[in-house]
């Protein structure tokens, strides 16, 4: 298996690329040809070159669709910037994929000659158990958050914790609304699964704690159990709060995420990301806040640590507000133009989470929210 022998070989491969450019082991620039537009495949990922063809193939299995502009967009985009930034072929992506096509789709990738295969959410990784022994070569990578359960020795994770992401938005989200006519929220979501439930009631512990007369309703718009691309749904959702009268919205959605924000937009209506962290750099779109848990900057940050040595399959990373995570920065919300009061307000909540002065009501949120 990659894992057993992984400590060692990225040694070896850091110490060549040490020798040949001096740089360090940590550097983005590592490795690549300073002539060549297209650099050779760097020593760092030799390692994962599981059938010793001489290059790294990625490949991404998502729930949603890739260009959702949401969560399942921000895993593509970050595969396909590694890819890019050390000369590999273009990932393979394979998106849309129900539950119970995932033993099928997943045997699929690896048996195209994927070397790392990249799987963007819990509700698909059901099969890891069987294929990371089935196909035991490929080094398995799953962006899991809290909703996988299993700590298994063929597979590297990373994880999140929502609660305390959550928690930062409805307070970034209750910063905002000062002084607003509506003090209404909407969160729109698929089908009250456990992990949306912990989303949104951490959601609404920091949105009234920032702002004590602010509410906030939940709507599911999809069909049981994993459709948050049902843009007719969250549309008649949207309209409806609207007409009732909301001050924001968080399109809690894949597929159906951007739709939604473009109605906000045309209505004036404050909304945020739904984990993607460059949000407020974008022309096309108007966000207000980035609610961060950006899958393309937890997978470059895993890269970088199995590069370093420090990851590897049977580990698992937890990244937390304030942590240092890829291009994006610090998992957690981010008013895109805060005034210093707002953003000193949200330095302060990243503190006190930090401190743990949360943990027990963010405990009683995921009793809640898993239960039965």
């Amino acid at each position: 298996m990659v894992g057993r022998h992984l400590a060692a070989m990225v040694a070896t491969g850091l110490m060549v690329v040490a020798a040949g450019c001096g740089s360090d082991a940590g550097s983005t620039a590592a490795g690549e040809s300073t002539t060549s537009t297209a650099p050779a495949m760097s020593m760092e990922l030799s390692v994962l070159d599981a059938d010793g063809d001489g290059t790294v193939q990625f490949a991404v299995a998502a729930a949603g669709p890739a260009n959702d502009g949401a969560y399942v967009q921000a895993t593509v985009d970050g595969v396909k910037a590694i890819a890019a930034q050390y000369g590999l072929p273009e990932p393979i992506i394979v998106d849309q994929v129900a539950a119970e096509q995932a033993a099928e789709k997943l045997e699929a990738i690896a048996q195209q000659g994927a070397d790392v295969i990249v799987v963007a959410a819990s509700e698909i990784a059901g099969p890891l158990d069987q294929l990371t022994v089935t196909y035991s070569d490929i080094f398995w990578y799953c962006n899991c958050g809290s909703g996988y359960g299993k700590d298994l020795p063929g597979l590297a994770q990373t994880r999140d914790d929502s609660s305390e992401i959550s928690y930062t938005a409805g307070y970034a989200t209750g910063l905002l609304l000062e002084g607003a006519d509506s003090k209404s929220v909407l969160v729109v979501g698929c089908c009250d699964l456990g992990f949306e439930k912990e989303a949104y009631l951490a959601f609404e512990m920091g949105l009234t704690e920032a702002q004590p007369d602010a509410t906030m309703t939940y709507v599911p718009t999809g069909a049981y159990p994993y459709d948050f691309a049902n843009t007719a749904g969250a549309t008649e959702a949207y309209n409806s709060a609207k007409a009732a009268g909301i001050g924001a919205v968080y399109p809690y959605l894949d597929g159906a995420h951007e739709a939604i924000v473009q109605l906000a937009n045309a209505d004036g209506v404050l909304t945020m990301t739904a984990g993607k962290a460059d949000g407020c750099e974008r022309s096309d779109l108007g966000y207000a806040i980035e609610i961060r848990f950006d899958g393309g900057d937890y997978v470059i940050e895993a890269v970088r640590r199995i590069i370093e040595g420090t990851f590897k399959e049977g580990d698992a990373l937890v990244f937390r507000p304030g942590d240092n995570v890829g291009p994006g920065g610090s998992p957690g919300a981010f008013i895109c133009s805060p005034t210093s009061d707002q953003a000193a307000a949200m330095e302060a909540v990243y503190a006190k989470i930090k401190a743990g002065e949360f943990a027990t009501a963010f405990g009683e949120i995921k009793a809640r929210a898993y239960a039965g």
